[in-house]
């Protein structure tokens, strides 16, 4: 089993040395999803929701949160991002938003959690938009989807059928 990098020989939490590491591009896509009552979602759509533009307001929500994920997670280190997209997809049969973030840098460390803090503070952003109408919307399955670059390479969620997909490791192609 891999140790936690986060936690020192004597088991204080501690910000990992990222220096020695090679700067190199590094790409996160993280998903999430929210469901609701139908209402709720044709207010949604239709932009009747009474706070505006609820999907456009929590795509810069989201977008803003990925800049200020070292203020909100302790021991991430402060990136300089070179993009942000945040996508939304309508699931009228399920009634529920999905929310995917793909982040990027070119830096010594990954960009996974600013991805999915973008998921995180997308959906809940529509959770606060339209509370009044709708407390008992939930929140469902945000989970790295997907990683590349640094030395571990590329990392992709294994897809199930609805479900939370269980992570696996892509094979390393062989150096020979």
């Amino acid at each position: 089993m891999k140790k936690l990098t986060h936690i020192d020989a004597r088991g204080r939490a501690r910000m990992v040395d990222v220096a020695d590491k090679a700067e190199t591009r590094r790409i996160a896509r993280a998903g999430g999803r929210i469901r609701m009552l139908p209402a709720t979602l044709r207010r949604i759509v239709s932009r009747t929701a009474g706070k505006g533009d609820v999907l456009g307001i929590a795509r810069t929500a989201a977008i803003q949160a990925t800049k200020r994920t070292a203020e909100l997670i302790p021991l991430c280190h402060p990136l300089a991002l070179t993009h942000v997209s945040i996508d939304f997809k309508i699931d009228r049969k399920a009634h529920a938003v999905d929310c995917e973030a793909t982040v990027a840098t070119v830096g010594r460390t990954g960009v996974e959690m600013e991805a999915l803090t973008a998921v995180a503070v997308g959906l809940l952003t529509i959770y606060d938009m339209c509370k009044a109408v709708d407390r008992g919307m939930r929140f469902e399955h945000i989970r790295l989807l997907e990683k590349k670059g640094g030395k571990s390479g590329h990392w992709l969620a294994k897809r199930t059928s609805g479900k939370q997909p269980s992570p696996r490791r892509r094979p390393r192609k062989s150096a020979v």
